[in-house]
């Protein structure tokens, strides 16, 4: 099982990000008409007018295509609505990727927004359609909250050296959000402010929990053959999957909580269509979804950063810090963004392109050249993911 290259080579030519906040004076068309101008604004001679097709993700603001169009005053252009989990701004790119690769549009803008801070929900909110009555009641911070116990039991980790992994996750992306004015929480935090955090779920602290957060985020994508006609720092997309899990992971008697199969399976399809061979080597710089501490722990093995096993070790001995030999999260993460449904995948991406282009200032990676951007959504067990590598070369 595999999937192919796209037919034509993709290139993100231009990105607009919000910051991410508490936005109580801004609504969702505000914050998707802001990324929205950052974004053009990048490319001159470029207008809306210039883009064939646009895609908007969102999980809860907005119901269609009309969520785009409204805003931006978009008339007799097709737009896309789609969601996907916390994956669903990934999924806006993904989708705006194969269109323009198809050679079905020149120009295609994704876009995501999400705005959570005025919904009376204190996490995110969603209306799930009727079961059977036999599927599991869970709240996100319960269902992530097993991947620490599961994972010390599986490699041996005493209960310190598994909490010091944990905090130093939290540390080292607050470290990185403080550098960020972007960012909801731009405060470096200790490890003991951590370690005292009042406790949310099983071992997680609040401060191993991502925030709520009002966010959007856009990006225009072109064919790569054409993408020197609009900039001289173009970032092109080397490889890209999507991988749906079936959910069978929760009534599996296989399934151990320390693995995110989802993840294994787009990031093997991603790398081999970009040719990466040795992530942990070859690959600059990485965003990926922490939304709490210990789903970064796994993913570093899931994506092939560290051996099974050692991810807890490394992030220890610095490896992922922003001074390290993989930098991870280096805008903060979902720790100090926060988390609007369906602008995190495009925040992601915008990270990856800023430091691609060298543009990231003090947070910038060293000759970075190869990004990956993972985002995933569900839980443990029953995940949709979404893994992809970017290159400052085609």
């Amino acid at each position: 099982m595999g999937s192919r290259r796209m037919a034509h080579d993709v290139a993100i030519v231009a990105m607009g990000c919000t910051q991410f906040r508490d936005h109580w004076t801004s609504s969702a068309d505000d914050l998707l008409v802001d990324a929205v101008t950052e974004c053009v604004g990048a490319l001159p001679n470029v207008t809306l007018d210039d883009v064939d097709a646009f895609w908007v993700g969102t999980q809860g603001s907005g119901m269609s295509g009309q969520t785009l169009a409204r805003p931006l005053r978009l008339v007799g252009k097709p737009v896309t609505r789609v969601e996907n989990y916390c994956a669903t701004g990934s999924e806006a790119f993904r989708n705006a990727a194969f269109a323009v690769a198809s050679g079905a549009y020149d120009m295609v803008m994704a876009t995501g927004v999400e705005k959570l801070k005025d919904s009376s929900q204190s996490g995110l909110s969603a209306v799930y359609p009727p079961d059977d009555g036999t599927a599991v009641d869970w709240t996100a911070p319960a269902g992530f909250s097993l991947l620490a116990p599961a994972y010390q039991e599986a490699y041996g980790v005493d209960a310190r050296g598994m909490r010091d992994a944990l905090t130093r996750v939290a540390v080292k992306n607050h470290a990185n959000g403080a550098r960020n004015s972007r960012a909801q929480f731009q405060k470096a935090v200790t490890a003991e402010a951590v370690e005292k955090g009042p406790r949310i779920a099983g071992q997680l602290g609040v401060m191993d929990c991502s925030g709520v957060s009002d966010g959007a985020a856009a990006a225009i994508l072109v064919r790569a053959e054409d993408a020197y006609r609009y900039t001289d720092k173009p970032v092109f997309l080397r490889g890209m999957s999507f991988v749906a899990g079936s959910g069978a992971g929760l009534a599996a008697d296989g399934y151990d909580f320390t693995t995110f199969p989802e993840v294994v399976e787009a990031a093997r399809q991603a790398y081999e269509q970009a040719g990466v061979t040795d992530p942990a080597s070859q690959i600059s710089l990485a965003e990926v979804h922490d939304c709490f501490t210990p789903t970064e722990v796994v993913l570093m093995e899931d994506l092939g950063f560290s051996e099974r096993g050692k991810a807890w070790r490394d992030i220890l001995d610095g490896r992922y810090d922003l001074g390290g030999a993989l930098p991870v999260n280096t805008d903060g993460g979902l720790k100090s963004f926060g988390h609007p449904i369906g602008a995190t995948g495009l925040r992601m991406m915008f990270e990856c392109f800023t430091q691609l282009r060298g543009e990231a200032g003090e947070r910038q990676v060293p000759d970075a050249r190869l990004a990956v951007a993972q985002n995933l959504g569900g839980q443990p067990g029953s995940c949709v993911a979404f893994v992809a590598v970017l290159g400052s070369e085609r």
